[in-house]
């Protein structure tokens, strides 16, 4: 196998190659990409928002005169 690949030209092993595997594979790449992309704006989103509930809590009792519940 390995003597067959090195017997072709260099343009199919470093261009026609890697073509046809994004053209066959390139739909899954993206969609893993975008996938993980989401995945990582949900997480930083979630983040956001825990850190403002965080600040608007002390916020909150910090300006309360009580200073409980």
């Amino acid at each position: 196998m390995k003597g067959a690949f090195m017997a072709l030209p260099w343009w199919v092993r470093w261009i026609a190659i890697p073509a046809i595997a994004l053209a066959v594979f390139g739909t899954m790449l993206i969609s893993l990409i975008t996938m993980l992309v989401g995945f990582v704006f949900k997480i930083l989103l979630f983040a956001a928002l825990v850190a403002i509930l965080i600040f608007v809590v002390r916020k909150f009792v910090s300006s309360s005169s009580g200073g409980g519940w």
